[in-house]
This record gives C-alpha cells, structure tokens and sequence, in this order.
C-alpha cells in the first residue's frame, strides 16, 4: 500500500537526501515536506523532486500547531518523519534557546497533532511517527569503551544533545502512554551531498577551494562514526516500513576515524580530484583551532540491533563516500558559494580561534 509522508525538514541535509530516496524507491507515494527555511534549510535542495505530481512544499514552522494540524487532515498523512531540527553543536552553545523551542516545543507540537490525527482515524496500526535522533545523546566515550547500544544510558553534554535527549524521551513517552506508534532511530555523524559548510566535511571541501585554514578543534584526535547519508536513508526506508513501534534502532557506518585523519584524506582526496587548488598539498591548510567546549571525545554505534532484526547494514565505506561527497562539492560550486553569507562569515570567526 502506498503511504502519505509528511516530512520535516524535508529541505535540509539529512531530510532532503531522504525526500529524493523516498521519491525514486516509491513514486506513488505522496510526500509533502515541512520545512522552515531557516539557515541551514535550502529550497534548492529538492530541486529533483520540485514538479512531481505526488510531492509538495509548505513553507512553515513545526511549532505551528494550526499549520500541522491543516496537513495531517487535508493531506491525510499515515506517516511523520520528523529531521526537522537545530542540529549544529557549535550553534548550540553560542544560543541554545532557539534548541529547545525547535528540538523539544517542536516536537511535542507534531507528536500532540498526530495524536489527535491518529485518534481521529480509528488508531490504523499502519500509521507511522518516525523520529530521526542522534547519538550524541549517549555522550562521550573513552578510547575503550563499548559502543553505544539502544540500552545505554543518557548522558548529554551540549545544549543540542540534551535538547535532543529531551525530544528523544518525549516520544518514548507518547509511545507507551498513548500506544502511538513511535519509532526513534539514533544515528552516527552523517555526510554526504547538500550538507550546510558549517559542518566538518562540506568546511573543510570548501575551505580547501577557497585557500582558506582548515580548522581542527584540539588536538585533533576527537573519533567519529560516520554514517554516509545514503546509506542512513536505506535504513530509515527500512525503519519505517519494517521497523516494530515503540522500538528504537541505532543506525552507525562502522566508519570510526579521528577528526585528524579524516581531514588528512579528505586533503589528499582534493588534491587528487581538485586541478586548480589555491594551495597544494592542501594539508599545509591545517590548522589547530581551540577546543569546543565540552567536546565529546569518542562516538561509536553498536547497529546489531537493526542489522539482526531488520536485515540492514550500511554499504559505504569511508573512502567510497568521501570520495563521493568531495566530487559532489567540487560540481556544486553554484550551491554552496551563495551559502557564505555574511551572517555565515560573522558565525565562522566568532566560533574559530587559532590556538
């Protein structure tokens, strides 16, 4: 059977990567995406979906209880999933406030409105809330520690994961208080195509096209799990049309690389696919910027759970999809050089310092 989809933040990274999966696996399907537009949201990433018969755009806020209400009904939507979120560490700790009006008042508004909707409806069991998490939630780990499981406890420590946590926590309760067929799914550090420059990989590939300092926090040695983002879309796909509800599945690219090491390829990458760098080898850009404060040390997913009961794994491996994401950067100049506003610029030398 065909679904309704209402996605949020359907314009941004992870969301829009999502929206043109969605659309190519499942042409009958309708999707209407909410998005914001705020900064990190961007119209022209749904440029390959825009004139579909079975997709529409609303520009609007999630926390617009009216608005969400007026979707779900004219739009009959069976199934929510839910990106839309402030989503940047660094952004977080200059002004967490717009965090938890988004990430926690946002998320309770869409969970209210699709009570309601569902309850109205008869309760179908088909219906779906799919709540798209992070595992950042989880905290921090030592060099030696297990990864993280769906039973590890909570531990936040910046205003963006705890705002998540709080959100993550919101829907678990709608679960089992209201039997709201709820899914949470926590994944490692994404990257891929139309990916906003203020994250890792997208700086450093624009960076590097523009001579400009690469900046590494500390000393560099901060492990990450990524998580290529069509692979992260394959799960979701999966999550959503197999997924059990109330249940939550850790999604992580078994790609674990300090910062450090990940820059260091990604340069000999650019110098391999970039003919007319400004500065080569681009390495001689790295530079050491002071530490984020509270910056987790270690992140690592521990994704049996998914793989063992919904028959996913990810199939990109951290050479492959940088390669790819660099090569789709350096074709996307026409995308990413009207994002380096000046309120852009006026965030980037606020947030970095040279040690």
């Amino acid at each position: 059977m065909s679904r309704r989809l209402l996605v949020t933040g359907g314009a941004g990274f992870i969301g829009a990567n999502f929206v043109h999966h969605w659309c190519q696996a499942y042409p009958d399907d309708r999707v209407v995406v909410l998005d914001a537009l705020t900064y990190a949201g961007n119209r022209l990433n749904l440029t390959p979906v825009e004139g579909r018969e079975n997709f529409r755009f609303v520009q609007g806020d999630i926390c617009d209880r009216p608005l969400v209400d007026e979707l779900l009904s004219t739009e009959n939507i069976d199934t929510i999933a839910h990106f839309a979120a402030e989503s940047h560490v660094d952004r977080s700790i200059l002004g967490p406030g717009a965090f938890v009006q988004t990430n926690v008042v946002g998320t309770f508004t869409l969970l209210e409105a699709f009570r309601q909707h569902w309850q109205t409806k008869a309760q179908p069991s088909d219906y779906r809330f799919l709540h798209v998490s992070t595992d950042e939630v989880y905290g921090s780990l030592g060099p030696d520690d297990a990864a993280f499981s769906e039973t590890t406890p909570y531990a936040p420590n910046s205003p963006y994961s705890a705002s998540k946590a709080g959100s993550d926590h919101l829907v678990r309760a709608y679960y089992h208080t209201y039997n709201l067929p709820t899914i949470i799914t926590n994944c490692s550090n994404n990257y891929g195509s139309y990916q906003f420059p203020e994250k890792l990989l997208p700086l450093m590939c624009i960076n590097t096209l523009i001579g400009k300092p690469l900046p590494v926090y500390g000393d560099g040695k901060n492990v990450r799990d990524w998580l290529y983002v069509g692979d992260h879309c394959r799960a979701l796909d999966v999550v959503i049309n197999r997924g059990k509800p109330g249940e939550t599945y850790n999604i992580g690219g078994n790609n674990e690389v300090e910062n450090i090491k990940l820059v260091e390829l990604l340069c000999q990458m650019m110098d391999e696919l970039a003919s007319d760098l400004p500065v080569r080898p681009a390495s001689q850009l790295i530079t050491f910027v002071k530490d984020r404060p509270g910056h987790d040390r270690r992140y690592a997913i521990n994704a049996n759970k998914i793989k063992t009961q919904l028959g996913w794994t990810p199939s990109v491996t951290i050479a492959e999809g940088l390669r790819l994401t660099v090569e789709w950067y350096l074709t996307h100049r026409d995308w990413w050089e009207p994002l380096l506003s000046a309120e852009y610029q006026a965030y980037y030398w606020k947030n970095y310092s040279v040690k």
